[in-house]
């Protein structure tokens, strides 16, 4: 079984062509659902594969339990448990998608792929706390609102891995508002302005 490095994270053969086999899927089916935006598709694997691969490597490898919020088409949910279907087999993936065509799909990678993550057709706040050791989201909504959802589904001492873009100070200082908690922003590899902010300790101010 040989591999190599994928964003930070050392990937067999075979996760690298699951990879491949989902980023075709996740473009054949965005002609018909707006997954990701039409115009990043010929950058697809940059741009949503290796962006959300990174967020992997930062995940605690004795992690038993993932939830994802917001997963649309998949990014960094589907992705994540892909990794982790070779680094972390005993870690559980619940991703948490309210668009019945996206959660639809979702079904439909987890099937053709040979994954056994969960699909929950909901809102985040209809969803009963799901006490996750990792909670991420990306690209769903600020953060003083993302935090609520966070909170609601993290296990005390979990983390949350929330990717962010060029303005990610600016959403933590409004986060501070309402929210304590400690951070660790780590540059993101395939957007130097972007961060994947590590949030611990979270609480209500």
């Amino acid at each position: 079984m040989t591999g190599q490095t994928f964003a930070g994270v050392d990937v067999s053969r075979e996760t690298l062509d699951r990879l491949r086999a989902y980023a075709d899927l996740l473009a054949k089916w965005n002609s018909k659902i707006n997954l990701v935006a039409p115009a990043t598709i010929p950058t697809l694997w940059q741009r949503h594969i290796e962006d959300s691969a990174q967020v992997f490597g930062l995940a605690p490898q004795t992690v038993t339990h993932w939830v994802d919020l917001g997963s649309g088409g998949g990014l960094p949910g589907v992705v994540c448990a892909i990794i982790a279907a070779e680094h972390m087999p005993d870690c559980r993936f619940t991703l948490i998608e309210s668009d019945k065509r996206k959660s639809a799909f979702l079904m439909v990678v987890a099937r053709e792929l040979g994954l056994g993550f969960t699909v929950l057709d909901q809102r985040a706040e209809g969803v009963l706390p799901l006490g996750a050791g990792v909670v991420s989201a990306r690209a769903l909504a600020p953060l003083p609102q993302l935090l609520t959802w966070v909170k609601r589904h993290v296990a005390e001492g979990g983390i949350a891995l929330l990717p962010k873009g060029k303005t990610w100070e600016e959403e933590v200082d409004a986060a501070r508002a309402d929210w304590q908690f400690d951070v660790i922003p780590h540059i993101s590899q395939t957007d130097p302005a972007a961060r994947l902010l590590e949030i611990k300790e979270l609480s209500r101010v």
